[in-house]
Protein backbone atom coordinates (compact mmCIF):
# COMPACT_ATOMS: atom_id res chain seq x y z
CA UNK A 1 0.00 0.00 0.00
CA UNK A 2 2.33 2.66 -1.74
CA UNK A 3 0.99 6.32 -2.21
CA UNK A 4 3.53 6.74 -4.84
CA UNK A 5 4.52 10.06 -3.88
CA UNK A 6 8.11 9.30 -2.66
CA UNK A 7 9.54 8.63 -6.73
CA UNK A 8 9.85 12.22 -8.69
CA UNK A 9 10.59 10.28 -11.90
CA UNK A 10 13.61 11.60 -12.26
CA UNK A 11 15.31 8.11 -12.94
CA UNK A 12 16.58 7.16 -9.41
CA UNK A 13 18.67 7.81 -6.56
CA UNK A 14 17.49 8.89 -3.05
CA UNK A 15 18.63 12.36 -2.61
CA UNK A 16 16.83 15.21 -2.74
CA UNK A 17 14.77 16.50 -6.07
CA UNK A 18 16.84 19.19 -8.01
CA UNK A 19 14.90 22.12 -9.93
CA UNK A 20 16.48 24.06 -13.20
CA UNK A 21 16.49 26.82 -10.98
CA UNK A 22 19.33 24.72 -8.53
CA UNK A 23 20.83 23.09 -11.87
CA UNK A 24 21.48 26.60 -13.24
CA UNK A 25 22.90 28.02 -9.93
CA UNK A 26 25.52 24.51 -9.93
CA UNK A 27 27.02 25.20 -13.04
CA UNK A 28 28.12 29.04 -13.06
CA UNK A 29 31.42 28.88 -13.38
CA UNK A 30 31.81 25.90 -15.28
CA UNK A 31 32.07 25.01 -19.11
CA UNK A 32 28.61 25.01 -20.85
CA UNK A 33 27.11 24.62 -24.26
CA UNK A 34 24.55 27.04 -25.35
CA UNK A 35 22.29 26.13 -28.51
CA UNK A 36 20.53 28.77 -29.96
CA UNK A 37 17.11 28.26 -31.82
CA UNK A 38 18.99 29.10 -35.63
CA UNK A 39 20.94 25.87 -34.61
CA UNK A 40 23.90 27.98 -33.75
CA UNK A 41 26.30 26.68 -30.79
CA UNK A 42 28.16 28.86 -28.01
CA UNK A 43 30.56 26.76 -26.13
CA UNK A 44 32.28 28.56 -22.70
CA UNK A 45 31.87 29.43 -19.18
CA UNK A 46 29.27 30.57 -18.18
CA UNK A 47 29.88 33.58 -16.02
CA UNK A 48 26.18 34.62 -14.98
CA UNK A 49 22.35 34.33 -16.09
CA UNK A 50 19.53 35.63 -14.94
CA UNK A 51 15.38 34.95 -14.76
CA UNK A 52 14.76 35.78 -18.62
CA UNK A 53 17.61 33.61 -19.48
CA UNK A 54 19.63 35.90 -20.96
CA UNK A 55 23.40 34.44 -20.55
CA UNK A 56 27.15 36.16 -20.18
CA UNK A 57 29.89 33.56 -21.03
CA UNK A 58 33.82 34.02 -21.30
CA UNK A 59 36.13 32.33 -23.35
CA UNK A 60 33.43 31.85 -26.23
CA UNK A 61 33.61 29.83 -28.82
CA UNK A 62 30.78 29.88 -31.97
CA UNK A 63 29.93 26.75 -33.80
CA UNK A 64 28.26 26.57 -37.03
CA UNK A 65 27.14 23.28 -37.98
CA UNK A 66 30.10 21.89 -36.01
CA UNK A 67 32.10 23.53 -37.48
CA UNK A 68 34.46 26.56 -35.25
CA UNK A 69 33.54 29.70 -36.96
CA UNK A 70 34.43 32.48 -34.44
CA UNK A 71 36.09 33.09 -30.75
CA UNK A 72 34.76 35.86 -28.21
CA UNK A 73 36.46 37.11 -25.60
CA UNK A 74 32.89 37.46 -23.73
CA UNK A 75 30.02 37.38 -25.30
CA UNK A 76 25.97 37.90 -24.01
CA UNK A 77 23.00 35.68 -25.15
CA UNK A 78 19.44 37.18 -25.21
CA UNK A 79 17.54 34.68 -23.02
CA UNK A 80 14.08 34.64 -25.88
CA UNK A 81 16.91 33.00 -28.59
CA UNK A 82 18.16 30.22 -26.25
CA UNK A 83 17.08 26.46 -26.90
CA UNK A 84 18.82 24.59 -24.12
CA UNK A 85 21.99 25.25 -21.80
CA UNK A 86 24.44 21.95 -21.54
CA UNK A 87 26.99 21.26 -19.13
CA UNK A 88 30.48 20.60 -21.45
CA UNK A 89 32.25 17.13 -20.92
CA UNK A 90 35.38 18.24 -21.17
CA UNK A 91 37.19 21.26 -20.83
CA UNK A 92 38.30 24.36 -22.73
CA UNK A 93 41.64 25.12 -22.74
CA UNK A 94 43.44 27.08 -24.72
CA UNK A 95 45.18 24.82 -28.40
CA UNK A 96 43.52 21.52 -27.16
Amino acid sequence: MSSGGEKSGSGGGGGPVKTPSDFLKSIRGRPVVVKLNSGVDYRGILACLDGYMNIAMEQTEEYVNGQLKNKYGDAFIRGNNVLYISTSKRTITDGA
